[in-house]
């Protein structure tokens, strides 16, 4: 690991925003600088959203981590990525749910989605299973893999769509960005869900015909 590298990883510890082991290895695991384009890695270890084209960023890295934490993936699951952009999210979860977990990325601008692939093909996890990415609207959620354990988004609307909440099991959990807040929402029985609302966040915009995201 790049002395940068672990830097990046000892100052989000230290900030207090990474805390769970597995997480924490994740981040040590997947390198940001294998995400951004070829231009900026020089800045991929900054704390600050960096751009990745076509008007989406790769989320700052604090940012990522307090999402992660909240999410709280676990060996085994299956997870909706909505926004996978670069793909650097989408590598964080395949790396958590380990080799009998899934997680399923969505991209609609299809050069992100390729670059996706691409930036994911460099830890083998499309290769072994652990990771799809799929150049599609998340509009929908992606009903041929639901339910999901777990499910992410990494652009913000104005409220979380109903459809990725069906798609939720019971006892999962979803995080995502609405306006300026993350929420984080938990899925008690299949009417009946609990909500955590952090405010303080600026997100990219999640519209209906593209998508956003790490």
């Amino acid at each position: 690991m790049k002395s940068s590298h672990r830097q990046l990883v000892t100052d989000l510890i230290a900030s207090g925003v990474l805390k769970t082991s597995e997480i924490i290895a994740a981040f040590e695991a997947i390198d940001r600088a294998d995400f951004v384009p070829a231009e900026l890695v020089s800045q991929a270890y900054l704390n600050e959203p960096l751009p990745i084209g076509f008007g989406q960023t790769i989320s700052q890295p604090w940012t990522v981590a307090f999402m992660l934490e909240k999410l709280q993936a676990k060996i085994g699951q299956k997870i909706l990525d909505i926004g996978s952009g670069s793909g650097w999210q989408t590598a964080l979860l395949a790396h958590l749910v380990g080799q009998t977990g899934l997680v399923i990325g969505l991209e609609l601008i299809p050069e992100l989605c390729q670059m996706s692939r691409q930036n994911i093909a460099r830890y083998n996890f499309l290769r072994r299973g652990i990771a799809e990415l799929h150049c599609l609207n998340a509009v929908k959620g992606f009903p041929a893999a639901a339910p999901f354990d777990r499910i992410i988004s990494a652009a913000a609307a104005p409220e979380i769509s109903a459809v990725w909440l069906e798609q939720l099991k019971v006892g999962g959990r979803l995080v995502a960005p609405v306006d300026s807040t993350i929420v984080l929402v938990r899925k008690v029985t299949p009417d009946k869900f609990d909500r955590e609302v952090f405010p303080g966040f600026a997100f990219v915009p999640f519209v209906a015909d593209g998508e956003n995201g790490n």
